[in-house]
């Protein structure tokens, strides 16, 4: 009679956490990074009406990679959390800060408990405004989060973008403007600071980074958060529209 399986803790919490990074390596990247008037964000992204990059509130918006289901799932949350503290005491009480932590609790309960953990990175990112710094928390899985400056990198190439934007974005992978997802948080729009970029206007960002490649555009480790692209076209009016994301991406 053969003895019954078994696995200890610290083994099968290393086999979920190496389950949840598989299958986020499999999803295309996202990035974000200071810009002259906010934060910029960039997503490989194919669809045109699934997104990966999405508004929360006022000044903060919400990035995902992995699972498409889980991480809406997360940001559906973090838009009621911010209503709710928004409507109960007042918009400018509504922090990144305290939506990553939040996020940061529910991720963690998931990975501690539940036998499958969330196979999902995300970001939760807030501009700057009257001379504050621009904020960034990258949250894992497992419920780790980091408080990151000038730029971040998640997804399947991450470790290889983050090494590209710490050498100041020398000339590497090119990818088509229509396969990107693109939109940044504008401090010097009214209320609400979230919009996306037209395809048009990712073409024409993305010609003017070509050109400009290998100067400093606010991602090295001496930037700072008035670095990088000197200004994007000014749009019309933003459409929040829905999030979302291809099943994997």
């Amino acid at each position: 009679m053969g003895l019954p399986f078994y696995v200890s803790p610290e083994q099968f919490m290393k086999d979920k956490s190496d389950y949840a990074r598989k299958g986020i390596s499999r999803g295309k990247s996202v990035i974000a990074l200071d810009y002259a008037r906010g934060i910029l964000f960039v997503a490989e992204n194919t669809s045109r009406t699934l997104h990966k990059i999405a508004e929360i509130y006022d000044r903060i918006a919400f990035a995902g990679v992995g699972k498409f289901n889980e991480f809406e799932t997360l940001r559906m949350h973090g838009v009621r959390q911010a209503d709710v503290r928004g409507y109960s005491y007042s918009r400018e009480d509504v922090s990144a800060r305290a939506l990553a932590n939040g996020y940061s609790q529910v991720l963690g309960q998931i990975f501690t408990v539940e036998l499958k953990p969330f196979e999902v990175e995300i970001l939760v990112a807030q501009v700057g405004h009257d001379g504050q710094a621009n904020e960034m928390f990258h949250i894992l899985y497992d419920g780790s989060v980091t408080d990151e400056a000038n730029f971040v990198a998640m997804g399947g190439q991450s470790e290889a973008l983050t090494d590209h934007l710490r050498r100041n974005f020398k000339p590497g992978r090119e990818i088509p403007a229509r396969n990107l997802e693109l939109a940044v948080l504008d401090r010097s729009r009214e209320r609400r600071k979230f919009r996306r970029l037209s395809e048009r206007e990712s073409a024409e960002l993305l010609g003017a980074t070509a050109k400009g490649a290998g100067s400093t555009n606010g991602s090295g480790p001496d930037s700072g958060p008035n670095s990088g692209p000197a200004e994007l076209p000014e749009p019309p009016s933003p459409e929040p529209g829905p999030s979302g994301d291809p099943p994997t991406s």
